[in-house]
């Protein structure tokens, strides 16, 4: 199967979670809620940790205030929040990440800056003459316009039955052209971990195909082996990946105090939680790890 990059950090202590701004209320929100993804796919480490752990050199409540969706944060602001969780947590490449922020953080600014829509004209002016009679007027204009709002709601009906039909039978999956293939990972299978200690898992994927990876993710199958538990997240996300470019996709693991097999598997999808592979023959991604007795 086929997933791409996003990695969290395992540990540290938490507060209470910070809810995600809604991205339909405007491009600075929609520029949070992606500051609040990459956040929660890094481990959703406390802005604390983001200062010490992760080095990043913007005050707790500049970082805070950025994912907020309020006020668009300053690039330098955005730049530390991102520098700190892509590659301070998750290991992912600089130059890239400063490329494909600062692109979307432009983006936000150019959208934010729109001038909004002027107001309507009144219909009537205060200085406007009069207006002549209406000479259709009686029955036959109450006809027409019955007819005219009887078609109206049937064009409304007719929109809402195909919009309901896309939603419901969403994309085509498998989408032709989208193919993925593994290069390499770390961690490999049966490799023994210390109970209660953390250890980060990659995946090297390489989109073989035509279609550019957009709004990707990696979610768990809820398929887990072994006596062991295993901390992990649910979802991490994987950055946009161009046809032909390959991604590192990782994961922060925390092995629990239980000796024994722990295994857990991923597979890619879409942000309603939809496959883009659903084809059962292509196989998850993983990781099948040996929770060893912790040191005394």
């Amino acid at each position: 199967m086929s997933e791409s990059e996003a990695t969290p950090a395992a540990g540290g202590k938490r507060g209470r979670k910070q809810l995600r701004p809604d991205p339909a209320d405007g491009p600075v929100a929609a520029f949070a809620y992606r500051l609040c993804e990459l956040k929660e796919s890094a481990g959703d480490p406390s802005y604390d940790r983001m200062r010490t752990d992760f080095g990043a050199a913007a005050s707790k409540s500049a970082l805070s205030s950025a994912a907020r969706g309020q006020d668009l944060p300053s690039w330098e602001t955005t730049w530390e929040y991102v520098r700190s969780l892509a590659v301070g947590a998750l290991g992912q490449d600089a130059d890239t990440v400063r490329r494909e922020w600062s692109r979307r953080w432009e983006h936000a600014r150019a959208a934010a800056e729109q001038p909004s829509a002027p107001e309507a004209e009144p219909a009537v002016r205060r200085d406007a003459p009069a207006a002549e009679p209406d000479p259709e007027s009686g029955p036959d204009r109450a006809r027409r316009r019955g007819w005219i709002l009887a078609g109206t709601g049937a064009a409304v009906v007719l929109v809402a039955v195909v919009l309901g039909w896309y939603l419901l039978s969403g994309p085509e999956r498998p989408i032709p052209g989208d193919a993925s293939v593994m290069l390499g990972e770390t961690v490999p299978d049966d490799t023994p971990i210390p109970a209660g200690t953390s250890f980060v898992k990659s995946w090297d994927i390489k989109n073989v195909g035509r279609v550019p990876w957009t709004g990707r993710y990696l979610e768990q199958t809820g398929e887990r082996v072994g006596d062991a538990e295993c901390t992990a997240p649910q979802r991490v996300w994987i950055r946009d990946t161009p046809a032909g470019e390959q991604v590192r996709i990782t994961v922060p693991v925390v092995a629990g105090e239980k000796t024994g097999q722990c295994k857990i598997a991923w597979k890619m999808v879409d942000e309603h939680g939809e496959l883009f592979f659903p084809d059962q023959a292509l196989r998850p991604v993983f990781f099948d790890i040996r929770v060893t007795p912790g040191s005394a």
